[in-house]
């Protein structure tokens, strides 16, 4: 391969490659690559994949690696293609109000530049300040504030990617999509790339749409509640009340206390649960919104809600939700899920958790996109421990289950990777897979873009 690849940055060493064959999910398997490239623009890409298909090397992109389901691990015999030095910001269009990016572009980084500019990028995973653009659409990834302003889909207008097809067309670009606000032409292939996780070819363009800034300090409501199912039903009163903040997370009282051990934010509940409601309406309607919300989740039987009146700790509180998954994951292992099931059966999804780990002996611990349904229970296994691994496997696999039972999905934001291509098949009907393999096998015939993931 070294003589195709002349004059790239091409990584062959042992310990380097290791960590770049897999992302942060628990237990996933991955393989042994033959090397890794760091290409800097689309034409590095171009002459990559076209090397690859020539002597049929599968291709694993990767971003930031900060993924949850195995989706950039390695197989065996792979070439890793680690764009994270693509990492330019290539204009900010304010007239139009787009950005167009390289995909290895941080996902904060892009915020901070268009906020320049007086305006805003709302996708937020809570891996923001790491995660890259590239890596969010290959996962059509969510975050804190997708229940009022949505997912990534929602803001990726058009894509540039290298491309397959017959052997020969291996290393083919292509512009999908469009910069304008509207647009029909032809099948939304955009759309279609967005969430394939890097099994239709390689994204190396990315123009997205932004909004208007936001107001400098949205009102921040935190309930209190005595347990996790209390919580879930204030969420569904949120809901049935008509009410839409831009987001409603939910933290457990052992998320709380991990996070307050390890970072020592000042935050002391005793509470099963905290709700955390952030709503930006401005102005007069955005007083009575915080009112009926801190209402909603008091009728659902709150201890207490309250409007917090200190920026200082409604930011802390915000700091606690991102931070929970590395604060608990510095406890062992963690296996984490996300599910998502319909708002109204929050409350019955949490139940079910609660049951779950009780009966595998699980060690759970759960926060939420309580406000979407989208629900992350991240199951503990002390390291050494292979009765916790087992019993936090089953565990994964039954929650899984119960979503499904819902009229859920496996994964609202992760992705199917490796974890979730069982229960994938478990969700979707054999006509819809069916689908799925013909589309994989019509735009990759070779099996060269990740293989193995979502479809296998």
């Amino acid at each position: 391969m070294r003589d195709l690849l002349h004059g790239l940055d091409v990584i062959d060493d042992a310990d380097v490659l290791r960590g770049l064959s897999h992302d942060e999910a628990e237990w996933a398997p991955f393989g042994t690559a033959v090397a890794a490239v760091r290409p800097r623009d689309t034409d590095d890409v171009r002459r990559v994949v076209a090397a690859c298909a020539q002597r049929r090397v599968p291709i694993v992109p990767r971003g930031a690696g900060t993924g949850l389901s195995g989706g950039a691990n390695a197989v065996d015999g792979a070439l890793i293609l680690d764009l994270s030095r693509m990492n330019r910001i290539i204009g900010i269009d304010t007239e139009n109000m787009t950005a167009t990016v390289q995909p290895g572009v941080v996902n904060d980084d892009l915020k901070a530049a268009v906020a320049g500019h007086g305006l805003w990028y709302p996708p937020d995973p809570a891996s923001a300040p790491w995660s890259t653009i590239g890596g969010n659409v290959a996962t059509n990834a969510g975050g804190l504030c997708c229940l009022k302003y949505g997912v990534t889909r929602d803001y990726v207008l058009g894509l540039e990617a290298v491309v397959g097809g017959p052997a020969g067309e291996y290393g083919t670009v292509v512009r999908l999509g469009r910069r304008t606000t509207k647009g029909v032409s032809g099948y939304d292939l955009a759309g279609l790339f967005t969430g394939s996780e890097g099994t239709f070819g390689v994204i190396t363009e990315i123009t997205v749409r932004l909004r208007p800034a936001r107001p400098a300090a949205p009102r921040t409501v935190v309930g209190a509640f005595p347990s996790l199912v209390a919580a879930g039903e204030a969420v569904a009163a949120t809901t049935r009340a008509g009410l839409l903040p831009a987001a409603l997370e939910l933290l457990d009282h052992a998320c709380l206390r991990a996070v307050e051990e390890w970072k020592h934010l000042g935050l002391e509940s005793g509470a099963a649960a905290l709700l955390l409601a952030q709503l930006d309406t401005p102005g007069p309607a955005g007083d009575e919104e915080a009112a009926a919300v801190a209402g909603a989740f008091r009728a659902a039987g709150a201890l207490w809600a309250e409007q917090s009146t200190d920026e200082v700790e409604a930011e802390a509180l915000f700091a606690a939700r991102r931070l929970a998954y590395p604060a608990f994951e510095r406890l062992g292992p963690v296996l984490t899920e996300d599910v998502c099931v319909p708002r109204s059966r929050v409350p019955e999804m949490l139940s079910l958790i609660e049951a779950i780990a009780a009966r595998h002996g699980a060690t759970i611990a759960t926060i939420a996109h309580a406000g979407d349904g989208n629900l992350h229970p991240m199951i503990l296994a002390p390291a050494g421990d292979e009765g916790a691994r087992r019993a936090a496997q089953a565990a994964f696999e039954d929650m899984l289950t119960a979503a499904i039972g819902m009229g859920g999905t496996v994964t609202g934001e992760h992705g199917v990777g490796l974890l979730k291509r069982a229960g994938m098949r478990r969700e979707l009907s054999p006509a819809v897979l069916a689908m799925q393999v013909a589309v994989k096998q019509t735009l990759d015939p070779l099996n060269l873009f990740n293989p193995g993931k979502v479809v296998g």
